[in-house]
C-alpha cells in the first residue's frame, strides 16, 4: 500500500487551509437547533424568522444569534424582501465540509490498511 500522494487530490493529506475553512462549518452544525434550521431551510426553501420560530417557544432574538452563527460559517444567507429578511441556505460550504470529512475518511482507511498490513505479516 502506497502514502498518500500529495499531488493526487483524491489520497492527498487534508491541507491545514481545508481545515481552517471547514472548522466554523462544523462548530455551526454542532447546535442541534442551528441543524434544525438547516434541515428547513433545505426542505422549504428561503424563511423568514416568523417562520423559522413558527411552533417553538424561541424568541426571535434566538433565532437571529442561531443565524448569524450559520451566516458566519458561509451555511446561509438572508435576502431583503421589503421590510422581512428571508434567510436561505447556501450549499457550497457544506459541500466543502464534506469534501473534508471524505479526505479524512481516505486518510483512516489508508492508516488502517497500514496497520493491517503490519498485524498480518
Amino acid at each position: 500500500m502506497s502514502p498518500p500522494l500529495s499531488g493526487s487530490s483524491k489520497n492527498a493529506p487534508l491541507k491545514h487551509t481545508a481545515l481552517r475553512r471547514s472548522a466554523p462549518i462544523f462548530a455551526a452544525l454542532g447546535d442541534e437547533t442551528r441543524l434544525r434550521f438547516i434541515a428547513l431551510l433545505c426542505a422549504g426553501g428561503a424563511m423568514s424568522i416568523a417562520q423559522l420560530t413558527a411552533g417553538t417557544n424561541m424568541t426571535r432574538q434566538a433565532v437571529t444569534k442561531h443565524l448569524r452563527v450559520l451566516a458566519a460559517a458561509g451555511l446561509v444567507h438572508d435576502i431583503k424582501a421589503g421590510r422581512e429578511r428571508r434567510w436561505e441556505f447556501a450549499p457550497s460550504q457544506l459541500e466543502e465540509a464534506r469534501r473534508s470529512l471524505e479526505a479524512i475518511g481516505q486518510q483512516w482507511d489508508y492508516a488502517l490498511g497500514k496497520l493491517k498490513l503490519a498485524v498480518e505479516r
